[in-house]
């Protein structure tokens, strides 16, 4: 018997369709007369509304793929109620199906049942293609729906920061239309969006979703001209780092204002002085240096970046999370990499942050008690089947001797696999740390192939600002 798992998912217009209940029900029937074992822990269903065309917006189905990864995979089927279930998408439905088959994961509808071969493969993609014209159809009905509100002045979006809704209008926020509005007068009189994102996380004010305030986050608000009683919505979903694109649609709403036009107004200009003021560089050249995604911010543990050119800058001060500057030019911190590097090379004392990254029989060891969990998992399945009344008893004795085989044999080979560790060989550090520094001194090696060779023996770097001290952590 085969262990499977079930993925249930209704769209908003598809809720008359069938509904979540009657989809999974459908599928323990489905899974009980072909012989399979529907563990409740591997049962996925999305929340009402969740739209299949991209699959990244679906939680319960990314968390399915991980688990699907699992080595070796819990489970070898995945059930669906249709295909439009799975994926309303053809090009995703075919990489995800791709990778799942794979590991020998099934896909199956069990209301559109397929003949096999290559035929049957056809009228899969067939199926698919219908599927994702119908929702390409629907979403532009919806889209069409959606522009006629906002032709109104009404919202078709959760309420943005300051405003709650009540009868399916925004109605100001009695605790934060005044923050909003200070937000306003504060960067208009000249006070950097990181400084009021700062005092923003302080006061522990944070966004819909529960998440710290960025400066993203605020030059999104200033930005935006609901706060104004407009209404601004782009149908197409892509907008520019200005927020608006040819299609956006800006129209008078019906709600009541936070801010002033007189308010609005200076902060727009404020920004349109800042942009003049520190323009953009281009990131992609900025970024290629030796040590991208090596160095970390000795108080919030994020990744130093390229804030300016030739500089770089915690991520998280640059966004407004962390409380200290860990700026540092490239150059200067290359040299203190550099110098550390040298020194670790020649005195392998007691004082190298040294980890052990598990190889191969480790890893093996880990593989088979996955293995031995994994058939444990369909024994205790087999015997619910039989108390439920699915098996016979002579069919649950049948499928508990052969588990039970596989268990002793999975068994003998974790008896003979070898479980040692051997201890981190500081030598062999040093060997590799003296092979890599004239590579890295090499002006004419590229900073992505020194960055490469780094990532071969050092874990990360943390950067102490207060004391300009970098620590360095190896790994064998």
């Amino acid at each position: 018997m085969k262990i499977a798992a079930a993925y249930v998912r209704v769209s908003t217009d598809d809720q008359l369709e069938y509904s979540p209940d009657s989809q999974l029900q459908a599928i323990r029937d489905y899974a009980k007369s072909h012989d399979l074992i529907l563990a409740e822990e591997y049962i996925f269903r999305e929340e009402d509304g969740r739209s299949g065309r991209q699959a990244e917006k679906r939680p319960e189905f990314m968390r399915m793929i991980s688990t699907a990864k699992q080595q070796p995979p819990p489970f070898e089927v995945i059930l669906c109620w249709k295909y439009s279930r799975f994926a309303r998408n053809q090009e995703e439905s075919i990489v995800y199906k791709s990778m799942l088959k794979k590991d020998g994961i099934e896909v199956v509808s069990i209301s559109e049942p397929l003949i096999d071969g290559p035929f049957g493969s056809l009228i899969e993609r067939i199926i698919e293609w219908m599927d994702e014209y119908y929702s390409i159809r629907l979403s532009g009905e919806v889209k069409r729906g959606m522009t006629e509100k906002v032709s109104r002045g009404e919202p078709v979006t959760i309420p943005p920061l300051g405003y709650l809704m009540e009868n399916k209008q925004l109605v100001p926020d009695p605790e934060m239309a005044p923050v909003i509005s200070m937000l306003f007068d504060e960067f208009a009189a000249g006070t950097p969006m990181l400084q009021l994102a700062r005092r923003l996380n302080e006061m522990g004010i944070r966004t819909r979703r529960g998440c710290k305030i960025e400066y993203r986050t605020l030059n999104y608000i200033m930005q935006n001209p609901v706060y104004i009683g407009k209404i601004r919505w782009t149908p197409t979903g892509r907008a520019n780092r200005y927020y608006k694109t040819d299609d956006t649609l800006i129209v008078d709403g019906n709600h009541q204002p936070i801010i002033t036009t007189e308010q609005w107004e200076k902060a727009q200009a404020k920004i349109a002085e800042n942009k003049q003021k520190f323009p953009r560089y281009q990131r992609d050249t900025a970024s290629k240096f030796m040590l991208r995604g090596l160095v970390h911010c000795s108080n919030c543990g994020a990744t130093l970046v390229t804030s300016t050119p030739g500089s770089l800058q915690c991520n998280h001060y640059a966004k407004g999370l962390c409380s200290i500057s860990h700026s540092i030019t490239i150059t200067k911190l290359d040299k203190a990499v550099m110098q550390g590097l040298e020194h670790d090379a020649l005195d392998m004392g007691g004082n190298l942050k040294i980890e052990y990254r598990a190889q191969s029989a480790p890893v093996a060891t880990a593989t088979i008690k996955a293995q031995i969990k994994k058939e444990q998992n369909k024994l205790q399945r087999c015997k619910e089947a039989y108390q439920g009344g699915v098996d016979t008893l002579a069919e649950y004795r049948s499928n508990k001797e052969a588990i039970l085989s596989t268990i002793a044999d999975l068994e003998k080979q974790l008896n003979t696999a070898p479980t040692a560790i051997p201890a981190p060989d500081p030598q062999a550090l040093r060997d590799k740390i003296i092979a890599a520094i004239p590579t890295l001194k090499d002006p004419d090696v590229t900073p992505t192939v020194k960055n490469n060779l780094l990532r071969c023996f050092i874990s990360k770097i943390v950067y102490t600002k207060s004391n300009e001290e970098i620590e360095m952590y190896y790994y064998m």
